[in-house]
């Protein structure tokens, strides 16, 4: 009787042992953000990406109203190739808000282009310090690398709020999103996208500008790259025709609706 009941006991420490392991390791199960792209004004989806539950929990950003022609211009900025000035040029003629998610290299390397962004109305995203696979670092790291964003970016233009972040590469897990959160973070997937960010390998404006168009729909969060000379070229024809065919662009701050499907 009493092996039994030794047995039973070992057992049950067993069990309490190995569920919380268990459910760690699927907090921090590492996604990479996919999704299905709009085509012929059709809606994207990430309906089969395996994740969309965990973004609507934690009320990440991929979609906006999708009953609304609006459109959320997002660029990522972890390097300077010299085409952000030209893009901010345009912003400023065509008045269109935007949002620059930076990394420690860019703040520290570009700190009058970042002024520049706050002074002209845009959106200071946090994009890391070292651009590192969120899933695969401590929580104590992640506070410490987008703290040390948002404190670089109010030393330099001091401004202190910082509320979105977007995840390098787009790799996320429940734990990321979690931490990222108690700090008051919203994270920014997109539902518009394309190769851009290989400076070797841009193929001209058109290819651009066919791109973005070709996946325009209600609500969307285009995701472009500063580094890219073919954006730059054909960002000012894509805000002018967007805007034809009846969208307007608004702040990331003005997205108030989040769609996931």
């Amino acid at each position: 009787m009493k092996q039994v009941r030794l047995f039973g006991l070992v057992f049950t420490i067993i069990c309490l042992l190995i569920v919380p392991l268990d459910a760690k390791a699927h907090e921090a199960k590492p996604y990479h953000f996919g999704f299905k792209k709009s085509k012929n004004g059709q809606l994207p989806s990430i309906a089969q990406e395996g994740f969309m539950e965990i973004l609507k929990e934690h009320g990440a950003i991929f979609l906006g109203d999708s009953h609304k022609k609006e459109l959320f211009l997002t660029f990522d900025n972890g390097y300077e190739n010299g085409y952000t000035g030209k893009i901010l040029d345009i912003l400023k003629e065509k008045k269109v808000p935007a949002a620059f998610f930076v990394t420690g290299h860019y703040v520290k390397d570009q700190p009058e282009l970042i002024k520049r962004m706050v002074k002209e109305g845009h959106v200071i995203g946090n994009h890391s310090w070292n651009h590192p696979d969120l899933t695969r670092v401590s929580a104590d790291t992640i506070k410490n690398e987008l703290t040390q964003v948002k404190d670089e970016v109010t030393r330099i233009t001091g401004t202190k709020d910082m509320h979105f972040l977007r995840p390098p590469r787009g790799i996320f897990s429940e734990q990321s999103l979690a931490v990222s959160g108690k700090l008051g973070y919203t994270n920014v997937f997109w539902s518009v996208a394309y190769k851009d960010w290989d400076p070797k390998r841009q193929k001209g404006w058109k290819y651009a500008y066919e791109n973005v168009m070709s996946q325009l729909h209600p609500g969307a969060v285009i995701l472009l790259h500063t580094v890219s000379k073919d954006n730059a070229e054909a960002l000012s024809k894509i805000i002018d025709d967007a805007r034809k065919q009846g969208y307007q662009f608004k702040s990331l701050e003005q997205l108030k609706v989040k769609n996931y499907r």
